[in-house]
């Protein structure tokens, strides 16, 4: 062996032997962290004991957000607070599964956004049932079939989800909480690319990708879904039909990934709302989301958000949806940023009653954090 082999084999001894040192410290670190989060797991039991005896919600919107909060505040690196965030969503996933096993509708099938957008809110240990209809989602909340529902909302690119505004008006839920989840959308397919000549996805999902679908595909047939899983698994046996859905659904339905991010605003999200039969408990961050028919008289819209104004409140959102009841009556819904139980709005919906036929607070909850 020359000397310079030989020095060349004595660094590598010495930096395995540097290796192995790190990873004994890792080592012992897990054993650490998992006696710490057992010791963590024995409290929350006691917690769900205590709850079960109140009869106080599992899932508590103020209470996560809290918990978040100090973590993040916590955070000094080199993890991000994305990471930091997901790992703390796990532990209270696994949390309500020691204190009571939870039940989230969302819309089916399994990898469609809105199972995405459940598991990385609620974590991986709650059971996701999976609905046919945003309506059904609704149903099966207000009918005590599920503990909460997760149901979209708005879109940054594409706007408003009319399904959701308008199950709104037909079930008497309450807005539990929001998510912000980031959308990546994928084109799946099992054929060849220049061979496509259909393309498949929930309406939404092809305006979010109108753009790039008309520089790329200009000549292809657009055919709209329930959802975008739904589409997935239309493409999985004809090499003609190609999807715009989630990684996640083509590993579910079999279907490769042919080009990803295809959606047409690099930051494409979507917002969520999470549905319950009780209220949310102020976090100190709150916002409200109100439904309100006004009066058919001059000005009436205008004096109804002048009652905000007035009272110092800031809107965030404003859309609307023909009235399911009556012909040229539209329904209104806005977002406004404080908490149904503070002076402000208080006065702010009674001063704005006096213009509506009807005004309701769907529920005030705690604004979103991190995106997901």
């Amino acid at each position: 062996m020359t000397l310079d082999m030989t020095l060349r084999y004595t660094a590598e001894m010495e930096e395995l032997k540097n290796l192995d040192a790190l990873r004994k410290q890792i080592d012992d670190l897990d054993k650490k962290l998992i006696a710490l989060l057992s010791a963590r797991a024995n409290v929350v039991v006691d917690v769900g004991n205590l709850k079960r005896d109140s009869d106080t919600p599992i899932y508590a919107p103020h209470r996560e957000r809290a918990v978040l909060d100090r973590v993040l505040a916590q955070n000094d690196g080199p993890l991000p607070d994305k990471t930091v965030e997901a790992i703390y969503r796990e532990l209270m996933s696994g949390s309500f599964q020691l204190e009571k096993p939870l039940a989230i509708a969302h819309l089916a099938p399994n990898g469609s956004f809105s199972h995405i957008a459940a598991i990385r809110h609620f974590g991986s240990s709650v059971e996701c049932v999976g609905v046919p209809t945003i309506e059904r989602v609704f149903r099966e909340v207000a009918a005590g079939h599920c503990n909460y529902g997760l149901v979209p909302y708005e879109n940054s690119t594409s706007g408003s989800v009319l399904d959701t505004l308008d199950a709104f008006q037909e079930h008497d839920v309450t807005i539990y909480a929001e998510a912000l989840i980031d959308i990546r959308h994928c084109l799946l397919c099992n054929g060849k690319a220049n061979e496509i000549t259909t393309i498949a996805s929930k309406p939404q999902v092809l305006l979010q990708c109108r753009k790039w679908l008309a520089a790329m595909f200009p000549s292809v047939v657009l055919v709209e879904t329930a959802s975008s899983a739904q589409a997935v698994k239309l493409a999985k046996d004809d090499p003609h039909i190609a999807a715009i859905g989630s990684e996640l659904a083509g590993r579910e339905h079999n279907v490769e990934v042919a080009i990803e991010n295809v959606q047409d605003r690099p930051e494409n999200i979507t917002r969520f709302l999470v549905l319950a039969k009780e209220a949310a408990l102020p976090s100190g961050d709150d916002k409200s989301t109100i439904m309100f028919t006004t009066k058919h008289e001059p000005g009436a819209l205008v004096d109804v958000l002048a009652a905000f104004r007035d009272n110092g409140i800031n809107l965030s959102h404003i859309d609307k949806r023909p009235s399911a009841r009556t012909n040229w009556d539209y329904t209104f819904f806005i977002d406004a940023d404080a908490h149904r139980d503070t002076d402000e709005l208080t006065s702010a919906v009674k001063t704005a009653g006096k213009f509506c036929k009807s005004i309701e607070i769907l529920g005030s909850y705690p604004k979103a954090g991190q995106v997901l």
